[in-house]
């Protein structure tokens, strides 16, 4: 990404009072912060990585237990169902197929839904509705 760039973000943060944005492009990925209106600093780069595809799935990792692991590819809100009020997307017992939507992780107000992996029957749900959930956090265990 080019200076010229992020000079544009980052005055586009200082009109819109942001505190922080998030720019994928080229496979690599900047993000700016800023402090609050009134601080000593204006924004600045504080990352620059490559990008991970957007929708990319973690890697399923088997236990010696025979399940696989199911973790979340983002930072976000973990949503057990696909509104406030509907039915969980799966339970505990449930047999699932490989591509079946199992969550949402609301990262940064999109909404991105974790398909299982592999097919077999969910084990454990690791995480509770509403809560944050890192890059990497276990979301569920699927016995193959």
């Amino acid at each position: 990404m080019k200076e010229a760039d992020i000079r544009k973000y980052a005055a586009l943060m200082k009109e819109l009072e942001l505190t922080a944005l998030e720019i994928s492009e080229d496979n690599k990925r900047v993000r700016l912060e800023r402090s609050l209106p009134g601080a000593l600093h204006e924004p600045m780069v504080i990352q620059a990585a490559p990008a991970a595809p957007v929708g990319a799935e973690m890697p399923v990792m088997e236990g010696g237990d025979g399940c696989v692991s199911v973790r979340s590819s983002f930072v976000g809100v973990f949503y057990a169902a696909p509104a406030e009020n509907a039915e969980p997307f799966v339970a505990i017992g449930d047999r699932v197929e490989k591509g079946q939507t199992l969550c949402i992780i609301e990262a940064m107000k999109l909404m991105n839904e974790i398909a299982a992996e592999e097919s077999g029957v969910i084990e454990k749900i690791c995480v509770t509705n509403g809560q944050v959930v890192e890059y990497g956090t276990e979301l569920f265990r699927i016995r193959r």
